[in-house]
């Protein structure tokens, strides 16, 4: 029997060739977890009412209201209104790594469609913005029919970059974004703190909030690697032949103090961060993401 748990397996999430597919799999699913709210399973806070007016989205459509006055309001709800979110993915040669059936690219890009998924099915405006060393494509924040389709082709674009360069990307945002919104970056963010922190800054000074998710492979993070290999540098083409016991803990030092200047980055300027690694649910980045903008809130 193939149970709810199974399904949220990275593997057979990953499985499925159609990016929207596993999008809605793994919203859905997030969403059966989820016994808060009446309204599609989210915790939200009502807040007010307003007229309705053509476009709007006749499912927040207050019908009880409606029967008892003979007029048409639209419930609003304090986290979901006028947000604004714009996802900033890492397409770089380096998030093409894989030590098992699909890479950390293909898990980066599913996480980007299910959050945008997420957020259109809440009516907010979702934009995308990809980039390596410089940025590649834009889709500005929209919410309207059409919208999220788009999204899902963007995400489609292979990773060519042969640097990764997360500061211009958020440079770029920052330029942009004439409105204050939030700001989603999921990158493996293996590039100088220095341009990692002054990009983070950059936005925040802007007023954004940030989340940050690190994608990480497994045997990247702790170079399980059996046997001396020829190690090649998915970006510079740089080979190098080692033997992984004998690094590993020289490895892991220098990545460890990396990843911690990484999370001090986003502590400072008061973003949300999250790591994660591309055998854990998909989920868990939903859950973190929900979290962030509930102390947005606040």
């Amino acid at each position: 029997m193939t149970t709810t748990a199974d399904m949220m397996n990275p593997s057979v999430v990953m499985a499925i060739r159609s990016l929207e597919m596993r999008a809605k799999l793994v919203v859905d699913g997030f969403r059966t977890g989820l016994n808060k709210s009446p309204r599609h399973g989210f915790s939200v806070e009502f807040s007010e009412y307003r007229p309705y007016t053509q476009g709007d989205d006749p499912r927040f459509l207050d019908w009880k209201l409606y029967a008892r006055t003979d007029r048409s309001y639209i419930r609003l709800f304090e986290d979901e209104t006028n947000l604004r979110c714009y996802i900033a993915l890492d397409i770089s040669r380096s998030m093409s790594f894989a030590s098992g059936e699909y890479s950390k690219h293909d898990y980066a890009r599913t996480m980007a469609a299910s959050l945008a998924w997420l957020l259109n099915r809440q009516g907010d405006a979702v934009g995308l913005t990809l980039f390596d060393q410089q940025v590649q494509s834009v889709v500005p924040a929209r919410y309207r029919p059409g919208h999220l389709r788009r999204l899902f082709i963007t995400l489609e674009h292979p990773p060519t970059g042969t640097d990764t360069q997360p500061a211009i990307a958020m440079e770029d945002l920052a330029q942009r974004l004439r409105k204050r919104g939030l700001v989603v970056l999921i990158s493996d963010l293996l590039a100088p703190i220095d341009q990692i922190a002054d990009g983070l800054q950059l936005l925040r000074g802007c007023l954004h909030d940030l989340v940050v998710f690190q994608v990480l492979d497994p045997a990247e993070k702790l170079l399980s690697f059996d046997g001396p290999k020829l190690f090649e540098d998915l970006e510079s083409g740089q080979k190098v032949y080692s033997d992984p016991e004998t690094v590993r803990s020289t490895y892991m030092q220098k990545l460890s103090a990396h990843n911690q200047a990484v999370q001090s980055a986003c502590e400072s300027v008061g973003a949300a961060f999250r790591q994660v690694t591309t055998d854990e649910p998909l989920e868990l980045a939903l859950a973190e993401f929900l979290q962030a903008r509930r102390q947005r809130r606040s």
